[in-house]
This record gives C-alpha cells, structure tokens and sequence, in this order.
C-alpha cells in the first residue's frame, strides 16, 4: 500500500514487487485506500509505504482482516514504520524468511450517541479526538465508568492508546507510554486551567465524553476524529463512549531493540532535523 503523496514511493512499490516475484513470492501496488475486496486471501503481510499516517489508514481499512503490517518509512519522525527505504531488500529478505516477530496493538472503539441512540461507531489504533474546528475552546464533560471526572474548558480533547501515546497526545504534553502496555492515556489538548493534566487510566475503563453548549451566539463546529480520520461534526449534547475493542492491529518488528533505544534513536533523528 503505497501513499501517493510521497516522493519515490510508487517506484519503491514496484521495485518490492520485482524483488519478491524474483523470490517466488508474488506482491500487488495498492495506492491511496484499501479495503478487503482489494487483498487476496493468501495474502500474509501488508507492506506499507509511507509514514505512520499511510499505515493508521491502511490498518483502519484493514480491521479484523487478521493481516499483520510492516512499515517503510517514507515520512518524517515514524514511530509505526520501523523499516527505511535503503534497506528495503533486507527487509525483504527477512520477511521472505520469517525473520521477524509481530506485536499486538490494542485500538479503540469509539460510538456516538445521540439523543439516547448510537447513531455511528468506528475504531482508532492512534486515538479518538474531539476538538473544535476554530481556535476557540470547548467546554466536555468527562466521565470514566459512569463517574462524572471532571468539566473541561480546552482546545479539545484526546484518548489515546499506547500505541497513540506518541502522536498527537505527545504534542499536548501527554507521557510517551511502551507500544505494549495495556491503558489508556487521556489528554486534554491547550487547556485553560492550571491543574490539568494527563491522566492514565486502565484499559478496562469506559470514558465518555460528554459536549456542552456553547458559549455565546458562537457557530463552532466541533468534531470527533479517529486516527485523525472520519471526522463527524458534533452537537450539543452527544456523547462519545470509547473503549477498549476487542480488535488488535498487528505489526511487524524486524528489530531487537527495545522500545527505549528506538525512542532514543527517534528523538536523536529529530533533533538533528
């Protein structure tokens, strides 16, 4: 599956699949969305090109499919695409010989009520977003097992998973958290109170999100993201329960290395940019 929007990456694409069919493998290009109908039955991998954008996409596309994913990153700082581009043949390689080792990432199920009915439900690996589509803030209300939390005034809010902890939750100062934990991390995004932080909460937890009125004669769109993705404009009063799904994406790992040393790597890389 490859992201037309990168540069090279429709010639890598063909270049995997020459190297495979050479191999006694056989590979099929993908560009933009994918879904079922497009993947064979035998298909044992589902190589993704791009960065952990392409890849959130193709795993949403993917779900309950029972496909593992590998990544190339062919974007900036890739936390989901562990492989590069110069060592594509190496990967390959490994691939071909089973040489590797596959990760289960917990998602999220996010369902939308509204006046009492679930009128949409989808599924995030990253993370479930509400925000407003202006800079004003929004005003949510934040329940965890039926128990009111706490009133929010802020940009927006995140629930993220692990796997989500270093995305868009890690840009609004939320803790980076290990791929393999099992929690959930809520974070609210610019908030306009002192004391509010973060909170990690276990992954058995139902958090609902509750939105309140707006302020004033204001016409704000709020909305609900999943993986950045499908977004649905809100009203005053819905609710979004998010929980746990019962649904794992799985990803391929070629390294030995902790999640530590990647990270430490991840943030060198950066730094130099």
């Amino acid at each position: 599956v490859a992201n037309s929007d990168k540069e090279d990456t429709l010639k890598i694409a063909q270049n995997i699949i020459d190297y495979l069919e050479s191999n006694n493998a056989t590979g099929k290009l993908i560009v933009g969305y994918v879904d079922k109908n497009m993947v064979e039955e035998a298909t044992e991998c589902v190589i993704v090109l791009g960065g952990d954008g392409t890849l959130l996409m193709a795993a949403r596309n993917l779900v309950g499919y029972n496909i593992p994913f590998i990544g190339i990153n062919c974007g900036n700082l890739g936390f989901l695409a562990e492989a590069k581009p110069d060592a594509i043949y190496e990967t390959l390689d490994r691939l071909l010989n089973d040489e590797y080792s596959v990760e289960s990432r917990m998602m999220l199920t996010g369902t939308l009520i509204r006046d009492g009915e679930e009128i949409y439900t989808n599924i995030a690996l990253n993370d479930i977003v509400i925000r407003s589509g202006t800079v004003r803030v929004i005003d949510i209300n934040v329940y965890v097992n039926g128990l009111k939390l706490n009133e929010y005034r802020a940009d927006g809010m995140i629930v993220a998973t692990p796997t989500g902890s270093t995305a868009y939750s890690m840009s609004a100062g939320g803790p980076i958290v290990k791929p393999s934990a099992n929690l959930l991390v809520l974070t609210p995004i610019c908030p306009h109170t002192l004391n509010t932080r973060s909170i990690v909460l276990d992954s058995t937890d139902i958090i609902k999100l509750e939105v309140l009125s707006k302020r004033g004669n204001r016409d704000d769109i709020r909305s609900v993201y999943f993986d950045g993705d499908s977004e649905i404009v809100l009203k005053t009063g819905d609710i979004i329960t998010i929980k746990k799904s019962e649904i794992y994406t799985n990803i391929i790992k070629l390294s030995s290395k902790s999640f530590l040393e990647i990270l430490k790597r991840k943030m060198s890389d950066n730094e130099e940019r």
